[in-house]
């Protein structure tokens, strides 16, 4: 008995020694890795964990910052903010145990989630139909993606929530990697490389299927008749909000882009949403202090919603009153959207192709916002109308280079109501930057309506080839305030 006994201590004595050693060790989030890319211009936090009171130090670029762990062996440290650098660096972190990683970029790092259209991959990508005869074309870029100035890292769940001692995760947007990553972010990223001339970080967290309400850091428990929300549990975040947001922050980052509606649509949803934006927007800058960080969105694309065998009644409306709803979340600071209602090319794939597409025009919202560059990033956007006689003049905005007919034709799918509300198709002429609405049998007419259904795909555009915005002039919402 002696002996087992001085035998079992000495086990205890090992496992607890190992334990030890363990917990020495300072880890990383995976976020934090070789290959990554730093944003430049701002502070830039890198934390992580070690035994309590254990004395980290962090260096990179000639800077050199100390901390202590907290009691709870948490740690991070502010680096000053950084100029943009192609050449690669190590950054250092030194505690018990050192960490060296290798090939750290400086540039803009960007932030993309949503659901399967943010998800959908290069891989996909590479199997749409090409709409180029001969030369390049987008459906090939896996081929010609070579560029080790452009970084991705791909979220993931399980991964994100383990230490991984060799601190992987970041990777060249080319060869394998590339093509499970998503395809509308790359494009984006790509387009920001030709027109910034920097490294360009891009980290995607979609999945597909996925409502908004998962995203959200907290569980809506009251909102009222319109869906304004009233009362939110904290205690009760969305499945993926610690998972594949909060393993993010507070890693330093330009901007946030999102690309998700669908299942909501299919909930039909409408206005309920725009709150449930302005609560997600607000949380993740929350998550990130930053009040102002810049939330890019992509409006969903036309579909045959109303083709659903769902629980919820839909019909050819339920999607322009989505429209609207994303519409009106442009009344939060500092967002922007990308209309897409032009790139589907069969109304039953919820798919559309054309992701390239949608990552450059994302792309002229931030060239155009937060990169002070002289280019129009939306299409033709209802500012006003007036009633003269039998007509309605309309005025937009985003009309710099003038409206048009992407086809040639006389503009379609616009319509115009008299005091009866029954809305009838319109005649339309264009006016320098307006247009004019009539219809020969509407003598009085009231309101006019455009895209106001869900298959519609318009030929309405600016000078800058950008397509206009959905809207009716009756819209009940109007005057929201966010």
């Amino acid at each position: 008995m002696p002996f087992i006994k001085k035998f079992l201590l000495l086990i205890i004595a090992i496992i607890i020694a190992n334990l030890s050693i363990t917990n020495a060790a300072v880890t990383l989030p995976q976020i934090i890795g070789n290959n990554m890319v730093l944003q430049r211009d701002q502070p830039v936090p890198i934390w992580g964990n070690a035994d309590p009171g254990e004395k980290i130090i962090v260096i990179f670029n000639h800077q050199e910052k100390r901390i202590k762990a907290d009691e709870d062996g948490k740690w991070k440290v502010w680096l000053d903010p950084l100029k943009a650098s192609f050449t690669p660096q190590d950054l250092t972190i030194k505690g018990d145990n050192t960490i060296i990683l290798k090939n750290v970029l400086v540039g803009e790092v960007w932030f993309t989630s949503g659901q399967s259209n943010m998800a959908y991959t290069m891989r996909m990508n590479s199997k749409v139909t090409k709409t180029y005869a001969t030369g390049y074309s987008p459906v090939d870029e896996l081929d010609y993606a070579k560029n080790k100035n452009i970084r991705i890292f791909l979220g993931d769940r399980k991964r994100l929530m383990k230490v991984h001692p060799n601190h992987e995760g970041w990777a060249y947007a080319e060869d394998s990697a590339l093509r499970s990553f998503s395809a509308a972010s790359y494009f984006f990223a790509k387009e920001l490389y030709a027109k910034l001339h920097v490294p360009i970080g891009v980290i995607s967290s979609a999945i597909p299927g996925s409502a908004i309400e998962p995203w959200l850091g907290a569980t809506i428990s009251s909102t009222d008749s319109t869906g304004r929300i009233l009362k939110v549990d904290t205690s009760k975040p969305g499945k993926f909000y610690p998972t594949l947001i909060e393993t993010i922050a507070p890693f330093a980052i330009k901007g946030i882009l999102w690309y998700q509606g669908e299942t909501n649509c299919f909930q039909n949803e409408s206005i309920g949403y725009t709150y449930k934006m302005q609560l997600l927007i607000n949380e993740w800058r929350s998550l990130w202090n930053k009040a102002s960080l810049p939330f890019y969105y992509v409006q969903i694309a036309p579909f045959y919603y109303s083709k659903s065998a769902g629980k919820y009644p839909l019909d050819k409306y339920t999607l322009p009153k989505f429209w609207e709803a994303q519409t009106l979340a442009l009344k939060i600071p500092y967002t922007g959207m990308a209309v897409i209602n032009d790139l589907p090319d069969n109304l039953d794939n919820i798919h559309p192709p054309g992701k390239w597409e949608v990552g450059r025009r994302l792309a002229l919202i931030a060239l155009a916002k937060n990169y002070h560059q002289d280019i129009e990033y939306s299409g033709p956007m209802f500012s006003k109308m007036t009633i003269e006689g039998n007509k309605i003049i309309i005025a937009f905005t985003h009309t710099d280079k003038g409206l048009k007919s992407s086809n040639g034709r006389p503009l379609d799918n616009f319509e115009i109501a008299g005091a009866d509300g029954i809305f009838k198709p319109a005649d339309v002429s264009i006016d320098g930057n307006k247009i004019i609405v009539w219809n020969p049998f509407i003598k009085n007419p009231v309101n006019v309506r455009f895209a106001w259904k869900e298959d519609a795909q318009p030929n309405f555009y600016n000078g800058d080839n950008l397509p206009a915005v959905p809207f009716r002039t009756d819209n009940p919402y109007q005057n929201l305030s966010l």
